[in-house]
């Protein structure tokens, strides 16, 4: 047992929604964490001890060292002890809900990974560019025309940001468009389950039985959705990536009903969530800046760079757990086999000793060696799609956009594992 040297205060802090949904709170926790002790251990109440990786280049450590430090092991992200009981009650031993690439480890993860990753690579995504700037396109039709309507005034993170990438990896996966605002309340109900705006039970720090009876209710629902499809494109594949996953054979067998479940899961959910979260955090910043929308407006080369920054500043996902199959050693500390460890990647995308002004958000950012996407093995597999998708909008949006302030507060949802913003209130004028 790892004894913990991080106080109360700031273990309670780093894994508190409501410090996420503040940012500032756990910005200043990680801040410290890395000048004091960037690789410490914490012991919240009710959860076993850990270790806090704040520093991006030991972060970069763990994740390429995919044999020492493990994904599936425990549980991948950060739960209480008895939340942990209770999935691995509920799923016969295993820490895991679902079973998709993010809870793999080698042989497993290399071959799932396999059967999906040539549809992501950016020659393959050459050929969706045009549809996908064309459904771009649309949304800042959508987004002209909800000004017309309300003096000016939407919600850029509801009526377009949340929209915009749901549209376009419902279409890539074969989920009909009629589908896409259950796709879209499911998937708020996953990364949401302690925001009562968008949880089942509506309650806020609620009963942790009824908390997880709720997300089980969630995957269930996926679950039962995802069952028929397979179905279907087993009888009659398309061209969609629900047919690749129906169809798919590792070692000459169908992939497992639940690692198959769990597939469509990660790609109907993180693969238009965490897009959606960078691209309104993207709008706030630059509708609470009339200089830096500016700048990026009337140079649009910039808008590349604008994309790494946008995902450097918002990071969505916020941690990831690992654990350590062997004795090791890392940034100097004496790791045992079995230490559970939390790789906090917002800390490690400030880090002054890789970033200039971390606390900026600079739409010309040069080099920006970010680590939003993770890193290694499990890097993100949807990372190209998402700077094509974001590039596309900004592209399509900004040379239409004259103006733009926010008209209100926005605000984030809670949570402290996938977090960004969940409302975006603007005042603009468009061309």
């Amino acid at each position: 047992m790892i004894d913990p040297n991080i106080s109360d205060e700031v273990a309670t802090t780093i894994i508190d929604p409501y410090a996420y949904a503040d940012g500032n709170r756990v910005d200043e926790a990680f801040a410290h964490l890395r000048a004091h002790n960037p690789l410490g251990v914490a012991q919240p109440k009710g959860f076993e001890p850990f270790w806090v990786v704040t520093k991006h280049k030991d972060i970069l450590a763990v994740e390429r060292n995919n044999e020492v430090f493990h994904n599936g092991d425990k549980a991948t992200t950060l739960v209480d002890i008895n939340t942990d009981a209770a999935v691995r009650e509920m799923m016969g031993g295993s820490p895991h809900l679902v079973r998709s690439l993010v809870q793999m480890d080698n042989p497993d993860h290399k071959n799932y990974r396999g059967i999906t990753a040539d549809n992501f690579m950016p020659q393959e995504l050459k050929a969706l560019e045009a549809n996908v700037r064309k459904i771009a396109k649309s949304f800042v039709d959508h987004m002209e025309e909800l000004g017309r309507k309300n003096d000016g005034h939407c919600d850029f993170a509801k009526d377009v940001a949340f929209l915009y990438p749901l549209h376009v990896v419902m279409e890539l996966l074969g989920v009909p468009s009629s589908d896409e605002p259950r796709m879209l309340k499911l998937t708020q109900e996953l990364f949401g389950a302690a925001d009562p705006d968008l949880n089942r039970t509506g309650k806020e720090r609620g009963d942790p039985k009824e908390a997880l009876e709720a997300l089980s209710g969630t995957v269930g629902e996926f679950i039962e959705y995802f069952s028929a499809m397979t179905e279907d494109r087993r009888k009659t594949p398309r061209a969609d990536i629900a047919s690749v996953i129906a169809n798919a054979k590792i070692d000459g067998e169908a992939l497992g009903v639940l690692e198959a479940m769990s597939y469509y899961i990660i790609v109907a959910t993180a693969g238009h969530d965490t897009t959606s979260g960078t691209t309104a955090g993207t709008l706030w910043e630059l509708a609470g800046s009339e200089d830096k929308f500016r700048q990026v407006k009337e140079d649009p080369k910039l808008i590349p760079l604008l994309v790494e920054e946008s995902i450097r500043w918002v990071t969505p996902v916020k941690h990831f757990m690992r654990s350590a199959t062997e004795d090791t050693e890392l940034a100097g500390q004496e790791i045992k086999q079995g230490d559970w460890m939390m790789l906090c990647y917002p800390s490690g995308n400030r880090d002054e000793e890789v970033f200039d002004d971390p606390f900026e958000f600079k739409v010309d950012r040069q080099p920006n060696r970010h680590i939003a996407f993770g890193h290694g093995a499990h890097i993100c597999l949807g990372q190209h799609l998402a700077r094509m998708e974001m590039r596309a909008l900004w592209e399509e949006l900004l040379p239409r956009l004259d103006s733009v302030e926010l008209a209100g507060e926005p605000t984030r949802m809670l949570a402290n594992f996938v977090c960004g913003p969940k409302s975006v209130p603007i005042k603009f004028k468009m061309n």
